[in-house]
């Protein structure tokens, strides 16, 4: 009996097109493109830990984990959060310390704050996630993207999703000439719903990202291995470098840092200080830093709380971050006295601060700016501790 989905003989094996107003596709190029994707993915995706399971938790920690970061980074991170957090109430009763320490290294630290805060409301209201993308959206930290990942792959919900690299395969394949940061991402919102292929929508989403990733790239894209390049529009029309097509971002402001490094002269203990939660690395923990007018009044603010003796500069780091470039001054000094959080300033960005052993460091939300400021104070052993993991550079 002939397969009604087929469509024509060649039907399914047309370039495709997307006109500005509508997406024009038959059934056949629909079957074609994901009978082709899914036999690809299934010969050729990579082993994955969150791969290998369906719990919609640990689908969640993922997803969340490789927003704006690389696959390679995020699996040892995977591996070692799911261990000491194996279950959603496991994280959900796990202090934010702990939390955030767990992803320190892996940037973008809001993700964590919001994960926690996401987990938490679901065991607030029973501890099952909900099954729909609708009902997922509903959770703290979750937007479309996500929702639709764990709808599809953990519940076998028939939604599509767009990261970028699926923005990437939709704009050459289709050939969109959208902005992918504007109208073009709606365009491959409503495409990744119409082409889901319902046998298995987690596959499928999971294919067009494997694509993006491994074959579709952003740069020297493998089109000779590509399953889809008979049929992508980019490739036929000589374009493929030229799309998708992004409208530039705003270049990122220069700011510059002061940061004290201030050792307890007993034990080489550490002050550390917290910083707001609203504020760019809330809740984490590090040498207390500040901005001004200048160096020397930055610093004046730092010293007017911070009881410090024998302050010296010994450097600079710079680190960048999406929409900002830092350059922090690092000065190291011997801690002087006692201090509070009553005696932290309103305006210095802190709510907490703790004179902190170099070997519980690692206990504590820590970032990597953070390390590389303690890097620079003690880029010899003899002068301060360092934690674990903290690279230093040699004095040149």
């Amino acid at each position: 009996m002939k397969d009604k989905t087929a469509g024509t003989p060649g039907e399914g094996r047309g370039l495709l097109t997307v006109t500005k107003d509508a997406i024009a596709l038959t059934s056949g190029q629909v079957a074609h493109l994901q009978e082709t994707l899914l036999r690809w993915y299934d010969s050729c995706r990579r082993d994955l830990p969150w791969r290998r399971t369906r719990d919609p938790y640990a689908i969640w920690v993922s997803e969340i984990m490789l927003q704006q970061t690389r696959v390679d980074t995020v699996i040892p991170y995977f591996e070692r959060f799911m261990s000491k957090f194996p279950t959603a109430m496991a994280l959900a009763e796990a202090p934010a310390d702990d939390v955030l320490a767990a992803w320190s290294g892996l940037g973008y630290y809001r993700r964590a704050r919001f994960l926690l805060e996401g987990v938490r409301t679901v065991a607030a209201s029973g501890g099952s996630l909900p099954a729909s993308r609708d009902g997922l959206l509903g959770v703290p930290g979750i937007g479309r993207y996500t929702a639709g990942a764990i709808a599809s792959i953990a519940f076998g919900q028939p939604v599509g999703l767009v990261d970028g690299n699926v923005a990437r395969v939709f704009a050459r394949l289709f050939s969109i000439e959208e902005d992918m940061r504007k109208r073009g991402m709606r365009t491959a919102e409503a495409l990744a719903d119409r082409l889901v292929a319902p046998r298995d929508p987690g596959g499928w989403n999971q294919a067009l990202m494997e694509l993006g990733a491994t074959v579709c790239t952003p740069r020297s894209p493998s089109c000779e291995v590509c399953p889809l390049a008979s049929v992508c529009r980019a490739r036929a029309t000589g374009r493929v470098a030229e799309l998708p097509f992004l409208s530039g971002k705003k270049a990122p402001l220069l700011r510059r840092v002061q940061a004290i490094v201030a050792t307890r002269p007993s034990d080489g203990a550490i002050l550390l200080a917290r910083r707001r939660r609203e504020l760019t690395f809330g809740g984490l923990w590090e040498p207390p830093s500040a901005e001004g007018d200048g160096p020397a009044e930055a610093r004046a603010r730092l010293q007017a709380w911070v009881p410090v003796a024998n302050l010296t500069r010994v450097g600079s780091v710079a680190h960048v971050l999406s929409h900002r470039k830092l350059t922090v001054d690092v000065s190291r000094g011997l801690l002087a006295g006692a201090i509070r959080a009553n005696d932290i300033p309103p305006d210095s960005g802190y709510d907490a601060v703790r004179v902190v052993a170099v070997a519980d460091i690692e206990t504590l939300g820590f970032s990597t700016l953070a390390r590389k400021i303690l890097a620079e104070a003690c880029r010899e052993e003899s002068e301060c501790p360092t934690p674990p993991g903290t690279k230093r550079r040699p004095r040149t």
